[in-house]
C-alpha cells in the first residue's frame, strides 16, 4: 500500500511539473481574444437614497459603503490589462436593465449590497437568476462569510480553530448571560475579556472590548441599537493579531497565466496596534498606512506556515470560487484562532502612503495590483470554461473557431485516483485537528 501511495505522490509530482511548465497557453490564447469582445460590468453598492434605485427604503443590518471608488480601480485596472469594454455600474433595482441594455457578458462584484438582511448575496443572487456569470462569491457563500456566526459554526464544524463565542437577537428580550445556558456552555466560566461585534458588518465598525460579564448586556444592546441584527460575544484573544489574503490556482504574473497546484496564499501580514488600541481600529477612523502592518518574518518559520497553511484549508473546505481575507489572533499560548474570513477584503489601488491590506500582501508574491485583478478575472474565467461550459455559451461564442479545442487540449485535471488520494489526505487532516481538540 505504501509503495502504490509513494508511486502515486511520484507520478502526480511529474504531471503537476509539466502541466504548470505549460504556463497555461489555452487560458492565455482565450483571455487575449476576450480583451477586445467581452463587455464587463463592475458593479458597486447603489446608495437606497438616490432616485429609483429602491422601491421602499428599509434598514442596513450591514454597514453600508457604495464601495464605487474601488470599482473604478478595478476598471482601470483591467483596462491597463487591454480590456476595452468594461463598465461601472451601481447596484439598485435598475441594475437588470442596464446590464441588459448594455449588453453585459460578465460582471464584477464590489458591492456589499444596498439595503436590508444578507446583503452581500443580493447581487449574486440576482446574478444568478440572470443566467449571467460574474467574479464574486456565490450566494450562499458570500451570506456565510459575512455572516460571522455561520462562518465561525462550520468553521467549528470543520475542526477549524476559531475563538469561543456565543450570539444573541434582542428580539428575544435584554441579554441575560448568567441565566443564558447557550452562553454558559461557550465559556465554561471563563468571565472576560469580551468582544462584542456585529455578526454582519465592515471595517471593524461598532467593535468592543468588554472587561467582564457587568458590562455585556448594555454592550450588547447597543450592537444591537446600532445594527438591528443579531449580536456575536466571542473570548477576547490577548495574542499578535495576522491577516492573510488567499485565492485560486491562478495566477497571471506579467500578463502570461499560470496554474498552481493549491490555492494561492498572499504574503502574511502581522498587524501593528497604537499603545491605546486592544483590536484594530476601524479603516474608516485611521486608514490602512505602511506604519498600520509588518509582513510576518518568513524566519518564524512555524509561524509563517501555520497562517499560509490555515488560508488554504479555509479556501477549500468552504469550497470558495474567489479572493477573501482571513484574520486570525494568537490567544495567550501562542495558538493561532481565525477571527473571520472576509468576503469582499478591500482592493483599493495603492496610493503614496496609503493602501489596502490585500495589496500590502502582495509585495512578498513578486505580483503586482494589476496582476492580482488578471489573476482574479483568469481564475474565474478557468473555472467557467472548464467546468459551466453549458452557461457561458454567450462567452465561447466570442471566441475563435477552434479556441476551446485547444483549451481541452490541455489536460490539467487529475485522474480519479488522485482525486481521491487528495480528498482522502484532507479528511485526515481535518480528523487529526478534531482529535487533537477533543484531547483524544
Amino acid at each position: 500500500m505504501q509503495g502504490k501511495m509513494g508511486s502515486r505522490a511520484k507520478r502526480r509530482a511529474t504531471v503537476e511539473s509539466s502541466l504548470d511548465a505549460s504556463a497555461e497557453a489555452g487560458l492565455q490564447n482565450v483571455i487575449e481574444q476576450l480583451k477586445s469582445r467581452l463587455r464587463i460590468a463592475v458593479v458597486f453598492g447603489g446608495n437606497k437614497v438616490s432616485p429609483d434605485s429602491v422601491v421602499y427604503r428599509s434598514q442596513n443590518t450591514r454597514s453600508w459603503k457604495s464601495y464605487e471608488t474601488v470599482a473604478e480601480d478595478i476598471a482601470a485596472s483591467l483596462k491597463r490589462s487591454g480590456f476595452r469594454n468594461v463598465d461601472v455600474v451601481p447596484e439598485d433595482m435598475q441594475l437588470c436593465d442596464r446590464l441588459r441594455r448594455n449588453g453585459t457578458h460578465m460582471a464584477w462584484l464590489n458591492t456589499g449590497g444596498v439595503q436590508g438582511r444578507n446583503s452581500a448575496a443580493h447581487a449574486p443572487s440576482t446574478l444568478e437568476m440572470l443566467g449571467l456569470p460574474y467574479v464574486g462569491h456565490d450566494p450562499l457563500s458570500a451570506t456565510t462569510l459575512d455572516n460571522k456566526h455561520a462562518f465561525k459554526r462550520e468553521a467549528v464544524c470543520a475542526g477549524l480553530p476559531t475563538a469561543p463565542f456565543s450570539t444573541w437577537d434582542m428580539t428575544r428580550g435584554p441579554f441575560q448571560p448568567q441565566l443564558n445556558s447557550r452562553f454558559q456552555l461557550a465559556f465554561d466560566g471563563y468571565s472576560g475579556p469580551f468582544i462584542v461585534k456585529p455578526v454582519s458588518g465592515r471595517a471593524s465598525l461598532h467593535v468592543h472590548v468588554v472587561s467582564g460579564l457587568q458590562d455585556l448586556s448594555e454592550m450588547v444592546a447597543d450592537v444591537h441599537r446600532q445594527t438591528g441584527n443579531l449580536v456575536l460575544i466571542e473570548k477576547y484573544l490577548p495574542g499578535r493579531e495576522f491577516c492573510i489574503a488567499v485565492a485560486g490556482r491562478i495566477t497571471a504574473r506579467d500578463g502570461v497565466f499560470t496554474r498552481d497546484s493549491e490555492p494561492f496564499a498572499f504574503g502574511a501580514l502581522e498587524r501593528v496596534f497604537e499603545k491605546d488600541e486592544k483590536i484594530f481600529t476601524s479603516m474608516d477612523s485611521r486608514p490602512i498606512t505602511n506604519s498600520r502592518f509588518k509582513n510576518v518574518d518568513p524566519s518564524e518559520s512555524e509561524l509563517w506556515m501555520n497562517i499560509h497553511k490555515l488560508a488554504r484549508e479555509i479556501f477549500l473546505e468552504f469550497n470558495l470560487g474567489t479572493l477573501i481575507r482571513i484574520d486570525l489572533r494568537a490567544d495567550e499560548n501562542g495558538k493561532l484562532h481565525i477571527l473571520e474570513a472576509n468576503p469582499k477584503p478591500d482592493l483599493k489601488y495603492p496610493t503614496l502612503g496609503v493602501t489596502s491590506l490585500v495589496s500590502a500582501g502582495l509585495s512578498q508574491t513578486a505580483l503586482g495590483y494589476d496582476d492580482l485583478l488578471l489573476s482574479l478575472l483568469g481564475d474565474r474565467l478557468d473555472f467557467l470554461l472548464r467546468h459551466c461550459r453549458d452557461t457561458v455559451g454567450h462567452i465561447t461564442d466570442l471566441l475563435d473557431d477552434g479556441t476551446m479545442d485547444r483549451l481541452d487540449n490541455e489536460q490539467h485535471s487529475r485522474t480519479v485516483e488522485d482525486n481521491t488520494d487528495l480528498a482522502v489526505r484532507a479528511l485526515n487532516e481535518a480528523a487529526q485537528r478534531m482529535r487533537i481538540g477533543s484531547g483524544k
